[in-house]
Order: structure tokens, then sequence, then C-alpha cells
């Protein structure tokens, strides 16, 4: 079925999900602050990345260009305030209504590629965007508080959802000349250096947590970051943002049931529906999308 090569990056795509599914149970089960986390999540992923990068492409930097440099600090940059926000909004609010409000990014996607890559949707496409994310809304009706903290862990959720975008549409600048180990690598280091000086600037420890916490950034970096960030960067070279942003709508399901076998976050009979709703969008939408790029062997 995925072995037609149009159909790759859609399975990449899959396969992200699936692991970027998981960031939310782990940044919930962790004790240090969000920005810790954040920091080593990416630290060690690109301490993993070293001696492959080392090996095979310590030439490709001295070919990028500065205005390439300077479109992945945007990137890492955005990715970086991204990854704060996020996880600090899991202190205030469920995995399902923090996870919804982060997903909602086509809605900021649409604008940015229309504004910054004159990219048009037709509607069909349209109309399958706002069916998922009406499905989003619905998966978390019965979380959303308009009131005290868990209004606090939304608005830091929704700014985090900016945030992704602004990542998504700095790194397809870039993505279509870089390979994808270098560009992974320069974005994921810039944002790592970002957070370190965050940190550095709020006092926070660096060394004194318990165990369990360095086997959740360990964890972080090997499976959403690693195996999920990165496959979405692979797929954004020959895959528009706004298709990626639709298909991280299937997060908030994988996410929902995570959070309920490991958290005990009860599932309610809307938040399946909204999934059924959000499958439909994608379908709707992916159908009436057509891509222009086709990717190489």
């Amino acid at each position: 079925m995925f072995t037609n090569q149009h159909t790759k990056p859609y399975f990449a795509i899959m396969i992200a999900i699936l692991f970027i599914s998981t960031s939310a149970v782990i940044v919930k089960l962790a004790s240090a602050p969000a920005a810790v986390i954040a920091m080593y999540r990416l630290v060690f992923a690109i301490l993993i990345m070293l001696p492959l990068v080392l090996r095979n492409y310590r030439n490709s930097f001295r070919q990028i260009k500065k205005s390439d440099w300077g479109f992945g600090s945007l990137a890492g940059i955005s990715l970086a305030f991204h990854f704060i926000l996020w996880f600090e909004s899991l202190n205030y609010t469920s995995v399902a209504s923090s996870v919804v409000l982060v997903t909602l990014q086509p809605l900021f996607a649409f604008i940015g590629t229309y504004l910054f890559f004159k990219e048009k949707l037709t509607l069909l496409a349209i109309a399958g965007g706002v069916t998922a994310v009406a499905g989003s809304i619905v998966i978390s009706w019965g979380d959303f508080r308009i009131s005290g903290m868990a209004l606090w862990g939304d608005l830091l959720a929704l700014t985090a959802c900016a945030m992704v975008t602004g990542y998504l549409l700095f790194g397809q600048n870039i993505r279509k000349r870089l390979d994808l180990i270098p560009y992974t690598f320069i974005v994921y280091g810039i944002a790592a250096l970002t957070l370190i000086l965050y940190n550095i600037l709020l006092r926070y420890p660096f060394f004194s947590y318990p165990t369990s916490d360095w086997g959740y950034f360990l964890l972080l970096a090997i499976f959403p970051t690693l195996l999920g960030h990165s496959l979405l960067n692979w797929a954004v070279k020959w895959v528009s943002v706004n298709v990626i942003s639709m298909s991280i709508l299937f997060e908030p399901i994988g996410a929902s049931i995570l959070a309920y076998f490991i958290l005990g976050e009860k599932l309610h009979t809307m938040q399946w529906i909204g999934g059924g709703i959000i499958i439909t969008g994608l379908y709707l939408f992916i159908r009436s999308y057509k891509t222009k790029r086709k990717p190489k062997k």
C-alpha cells in the first residue's frame, strides 16, 4: 500500500504522529520544570545525532547559505518556545485540552502558507480543515474550563500552537535545499541553545532531578523528537505545512488514549466522537490537496 513514491511522505507522517502522541504523557510524568524538560529533550536528541553528523555530514555545513542559517535559527527558536509553552500548559490543564489546542495549528498554517508562500486551498480542503478542527474541539469539550488556572493552561497551549506553526513554516523554506540530518541538527541545536540560555536566565537547576526524570528526558529525545519530529522534517520537503498540520490533528486521539491508560485521565464519549470527525476532516483535506513535489528515492 505504501510502496508508491507519492505515498511515502504520508506514511512517514502517520508514523511520526504515533510517536509524537507519546510526548504529552511523558512530560506529565516528569517532575522537572517545563523549560528543563524541553532542554534535555533536545540536548539528548542532538547528542544521539552527533556521531552520525560528524561521520557523514561535516562538509554539508560549509555549504549552507547565511540565509538558511537565519531561517534555521528562527525555526529552532520557534521550536524552543513551543516546547516551553506547551509543557508549561500541561501543569495547568488536562492532556486532552492541551494537546487539542496545540494541534489547532491548521488555523495558523492556512494563514501563514497563504501570506508567505501564496498557497491556495480548494473549498473541499477548507471544509476538511474546518471539520477536523471541529473534531479536535469536540474531543476535549468536557475538559475545557474557562476559569482559573485551567484557562491559563489553555492560553499557553494556544500560544504554543502558533509557535510550532512558525517552526514548520520557517523549516519548509529551507528543508527543500538541505538534507534531513543537517537540517534537523541545526534546528534542534539552535532550539537547545535557546533553552539553555532561557534556563540560565531563570536560574533553574540543571542536574538535581530524580533518576526517573532522566529516563523521561531520554524517552522524549528518542520517540517524539528523533522518531517523530524528524520524520515530519523529512516529509515537509515534499508535503505542504498545511498537510502536516492537518495530520497532527490525529495526535489528540493517541495522546488521550495513552493518558487514559497511563495517567488515569478518563476518555469521554465526546472524545471518541471527535476522533471520528477528525478522521473525516483529514480524509477530505488530503484527498483535495495535490502535492506538486515528488519524493526522491
